[in-house]
């Protein structure tokens, strides 16, 4: 869990990087891809995710895929709690979202 500053007119907001960790960690790449993080939670949709907050150390919180954004590495600032790391089941959770986002049906 990383917090982001972009874009720059919504503050700063927490956000799960689901770039893969070759690109985070690669030195040229300069940017990440992140889903960021609400407590605003709306009716449920289809392309938003709940995460506890055993999962986000955060209160309640909600993944909403189709915000789906890059981020410069500059512009990550770091967690003043410990990061978390999601499963990859919720990772994958996470990518469906995102493809629904994109309006493609889930594949079976």
């Amino acid at each position: 869990m990383q917090l982001a500053t972009d874009p720059p007119d919504k503050g700063r907001r927490p956000v799960v990087i689901v770039s893969m960790d070759e690109r985070n960690t690669h030195e040229k790449a300069l940017t990440v891809l992140v889903v960021p993080l609400t407590t605003t939670i709306h009716k449920p949709a289809r392309t938003h995710i709940q995460l506890s907050p055993g999962e986000t150390g955060l209160e309640l919180s909600c993944i909403r895929a189709e915000d789906i954004t890059v981020v410069r590495k500059s512009d990550l600032i770091e967690s003043r709690e410990r990061l978390r790391i999601l499963s990859n089941s919720r990772i994958c959770q996470i990518a469906e979202a995102v493809t629904i986002a994109m309006g493609c049906p889930p594949q079976k």
